[in-house]
């Protein structure tokens, strides 16, 4: 089986990584954390096989680990400008596709610094999207009910945008949720339980979708203590062996 991460850990990773590694993850994003230099794991907990980290703050950027001889490669065709919407080659083990580890969050861009990201590195990487299976996860910072009716590049048409391509998303699909009315949130405003949403996605190919076999997101009580977000956790199946991404109508 192949698990697949995402929680922004509301930063001081390195005395919180214990609690995410139990639950083993073979590739893990963490907006919010700080450099790996400043990072430090307890003895006996797993050794990442690859680590990447983007960010202009030490104590607060955008990690992406893997684990179990996983390897992570930036792809060449990065742009600098969508920060924190990282493309990267996710190869090793049985695994080759891409991956996008996202932290929506660009305050220099006036043009819209959460989901406007987002929308604008779609259509930048769009190749990348169907020519290798591909994965994006991490916290979008963004949801149906925040959709502004005459903006192109709000949630709704980014979650459009990925299912014209066949990729969909994976707690919505497991949950039978729709779009802006999710029964389980991933953040909790200032750490206030009245103050719900769900912000954190992971969207996959529709080849990687036919492998899901659970999608858990973190409860309130157990997460609180130590983030404003829970965790996604994302669990595919047995036999991840696909090198070809599927044309859209294929889905079906």
């Amino acid at each position: 089986a192949m698990r697949v991460i995402t929680w922004n850990c509301n930063m001081a990773f390195r005395k919180k990584a214990d609690l995410i590694l139990k639950y083993k993850p073979d590739i893990l994003v963490v907006p919010e954390c700080e450099h790996p230099g400043k990072l430090f794991f307890a003895p006996g907990s797993a050794k990442p096989s690859d680590i990447l980290w983007f960010g202009k703050n030490q104590h607060k950027g955008l990690a992406i680990f893997a684990y179990n001889k996983i390897r992570l490669t930036v792809l060449d065709n990065h742009n600098e400008h969508f920060k924190m919407i990282i493309p990267i080659a996710v190869t090793g083990k049985k695994y080759d596709f891409n991956l996008f580890a996202i932290w929506a969050n660009n305050p220099d861009d006036p043009d819209g610094q959460y989901v406007t990201q987002t929308w604008k590195a779609l259509h930048y990487y769009a190749d990348l999207l169907t020519t290798k299976p591909a994965l994006l996860i991490g916290d979008f910072n963004s949801n149906t009910i925040w959709d502004r009716k005459y903006r192109e590049s709000n949630h709704s048409n980014v979650v459009k945008l990925l299912e014209e391509k066949g990729i969909l998303s994976t707690y919505h699909l497991y949950h039978k949720q729709i779009q802006g009315k999710e029964q389980h949130p991933t953040l909790y405003m200032y750490r206030h339980l009245d103050k719900p949403y769900h912000i954190d996605y992971c969207f996959a190919s529709a080849d990687m979708i036919k492998k899901i076999k659970s999608v858990e997101v973190g409860s309130y009580n157990m997460w609180s203590k130590y983030s404003d977000h829970v965790p996604l956790i994302v669990t595919f199946k047995n036999t991840y062996n696909i090198k070809q991404a599927l044309p859209p109508e294929s889905y079906a």
